[in-house]
């Protein structure tokens, strides 16, 4: 493409009657290498000559042309994601057509229809806006800006997102640009949160002083830099053109000029994603080995630091093919874990993921969405074909892939070391939900101490750089707002997660973030009915739809909406996130899972080996056979009670704490511990007055 594809030719890309040829942009089957051939240059020439768009008839002749989905027609005739999303802004509807639904996700924001209010005047139509935050991080101004943006302009909560970053629902269009100029000026954005291109880049959000977790976040800012968006349509749209942007480290400019291996469209304002962009979305994470708190082998590129005896980084090891999306009832549609694809040094990992990232641009399927993600592509070929193929955009061999440690979970909540003399807690958030009086009090802590904040991916909050003086004051306030350390944290809740769902969006077949504590209760008691010991758990994940936000098909239980009110059943997954679930049941109602669950939970209780997890025994004991136990069930042989943190006397003070406790949304358990964590604090109170 020629750099005269932009001001000069915006009438070319404002009429939608007009189509263009010519250039990768039209057409998403022809690679780079195939359009050099066709030059006579070689495949990996950067000699590359310009090529420009071309208007032709409303009608041309499309009898070779690739097919390709609408939405490939929208990015291309957007002008870089401009129109006609600046006109439909300016708009008195209070929604935008379906072509600039599809761009303002590039911006960071899904239109969204309130599904429960469904008056007379039609859909009640808002925005949902997602923050971009590598690693996690949010500065101190950051997120009173969020906190204050939705009380103002949204519904009064702040959601956190399986990637590190915010969510704010319930935007009015009218509002959205106040709103997004607000972020961008508060050292905040949404350009690329959501969208076919890369997205929020995972890393540990736990603040260690320690060369491998620094090295790990700064490579993750780095490849969020480089495969930012270009063209200035971001800026254009919500501040004006005004350009409110950090200085990119000099590393970072060079990938992504660099196009010695035929990686780039020349004078194009987006080098690397070019008129169309990728597929689909595209996710990336890195971290050190053995901490697994990002999911690493769910992402499309898993990058993993390499470090010497000293400790000092020497390169990264690469997974590539990640992916959770599916569809119901569709075979040739499947969650798929990353598999390796080599060691690149230190140097190379922004030349190595543009590679991956090209490589998918030029032969991912653009015809059918289902099939997009880079997974499909990699199921396709095999990873000794992929491989061969970044290389030449890499211009080298991968080196082999360096032996790694066992992954573990690592959930970072409870008070930890920086390392620096400072201290960083971590908070459990139920379902990443912020708000009430949970909300107020982070506001005042982190107003009143100026401490930054880490989300982390399992919708986790971390306030980070806490004197140790003011470790004992952050803990009363936290315990007053419901912030309880997370040993006073049903086990069950630590790693539970669901996903938004009803009622805003509009892929959610049935309930998973409004139905989740309620379903969390009921497995409570079915452990207490089997006898399972109260600290026992199982990672449990909900979502709405077959999306998999939630990440759900790594659970070691996932339900996953099939039909309103009813769930497929997953199991398989493992504590440390390195195993796929498999699909159990079809169609199981909400109210009927405890028939389900109460034989399976009662057989891993009774004849499980020594440390196995619940999914380790339901993948040993295999779906036939799981089946026939459900099938078979007739009751646990003697179904027992155990109150197993001996709080309570007798049975009737525990039921009587847990009549008292549903009234709280709490179980008996967390009531009683709050009771007495209280009653010693009012004692030390009183002791120091």
């Amino acid at each position: 493409m020629s750099a005269s594809f932009g001001a000069a030719n915006t009438a070319v890309f404002t009429d939608p009657k007009l189509q263009f040829q010519g250039s990768h942009g039209l057409r998403p089957s022809a690679s780079a290498h195939q359009l050099r051939r066709g030059s006579g240059l070689p495949p990996c020439s950067s000699n590359t000559s310009v090529v420009s768009a071309i208007s032709t008839p409303v009608k041309p002749d499309t009898s070779s042309a690739p097919k390709r989905s609408k939405v490939e027609i929208f990015k291309e005739q957007s002008n870089f994601l401009r129109y006609p999303l600046n006109e439909e802004l300016q708009t008195e509807a209070p929604n935008i057509n379906e072509a600039a639904t599809q761009l303002i996700k590039f911006h960071g924001s899904y239109q969204q229809a309130n599904r429960d209010d469904r008056g007379p005047g039609g859909k009640s139509y808002q925005f949902m806006l997602r923050t971009k935050n590598p690693c996690g991080r949010v500065p101190n101004k950051l997120y009173l800006v969020m906190d204050d943006l939705a009380d103002e302009f949204g519904i009064g909560t702040l959601r956190l997102t399986t990637r590190q970053t915010f969510q704010l629902h319930g935007i009015l269009k009218k509002d959205l640009k106040t709103v997004m100029g607000t972020i961008i000026r508060s050292m905040g954005s949404t350009l690329g949160a959501c969208g076919d291109l890369n997205r929020n880049v995972l890393a540990p959000a736990a603040p260690f002083v320690r060369k491998d977790y620094l090295f790990a976040q700064e490579t993750a800012d780095n490849i969020a830099s480089l495969l930012t968006p270009q063209s200035g349509a971001y800026y254009d749209l919500w501040v004006d053109g005004e350009k409110i942007m950090s200085a990119e480290p000099p590393e970072v400019v060079d990938a992504r000029n660099d196009n010695s291996h035929g990686t780039n469209f020349p004078n194009s304002p987006e080098p690397i994603y070019g008129t169309q962009f990728l597929p689909r979305k595209f996710k990336i994470a890195v971290t050190v080995p053995g901490d697994n708190s990002v999911d690493i082998l769910t992402n499309d590129i898993g990058v993993v630091v390499v470090s010497d005896s000293d400790g000092d980084p020497h390169g990264f090891n690469i997974y590539v093919g990640g992916g959770m999306g599916r569809t119901h009832r569709i075979d040739s549609t499947f969650p798929r874990l990353s598999e390796p694809l080599g060691y690149v040094p230190k140097e190379d990992i922004l030349y190595a993921v543009k590679a991956i990232v090209v490589t998918q641009r030029e032969n991912g399927r653009r015809d059918d969405r289902k099939y997009s993600r880079m997974k499909y592509l990699i199921s396709e070929w095999g990873i000794e074909k992929f491989r061969s193929v970044v290389e030449q955009y890499y211009g080298k061999k991968f080196e082999p892939f360096h032996e790694l440690p066992e992954w573990e979970f690592k959930s970072y909540l409870g008070w930890h070391e920086q390392g620096n003399g400072a201290m960083f807690c971590g908070l459990h958030v139920d379902n990443g939900r912020i708000g009430g009086t949970m909300k107020q009090a982070l506001r005042q802590i982190i107003e009143q101490y100026n401490l930054n904040v880490r989300l982390t991916p399992n919708q986790n909050i971390i306030l980070c750089d806490i004197r140790r003086s003011w470790r004992r004051p952050i803990t009363m306030a936290l315990a007053q707002a419901g912030l309880l350390h997370p040993r006073y944290v049903d086990p069950l809740n630590i790693t539970a997660m669901a996903c938004p769902a009803l009622p805003l969006c509009p892929l959610a077949i049935t309930e998973a973030e409004r139905g989740i504590p309620a379903i969390l209760k009921r497995i409570r008691a079915v452990f207490e009915k089997v006898g399972l010991n109260y600290k026992e758990s199982v990672v449990i994940r909900v979502t709405g739809c077959p999306n998999g936000c939630a990440r759900p098909y790594m659970a070691e239980l996932g339900l996953v909406g099939d039909g309103p009110n009813s769930f497929q059943i997953w199991l398989g997954g493992t504590p440390n996130q390195t195993t796929l679930a498999k699909c159990f049941m079809n169609k199981v109602k909400v109210h009927d899972l405890e028939k389900i669950l109460e034989p399976l939970f009662y057989n891993w209780k009774r004849k499980r080996q020594r440390g196995e997890s619940f999914g380790e025994f339901t993948t040993r004991m295999g779906i036939e056979k799981l089946q026939e136990i459900v099938e078979k069930w007739e009751g646990p042989v003697k179904a027992t009670s155990q109150f197993s943190l001996k709080l309570f006397a007798d049975k009737e003070t525990y039921e009587a704490m847990d009549e008292l406790a549903k009234h709280q949304n709490k179980n008996a358990h967390q009531l009683a511990l709050e009771v007495i964590r209280n009653f010693v604090a009012a004692q030390e109170n009183g002791k120091a007055e």
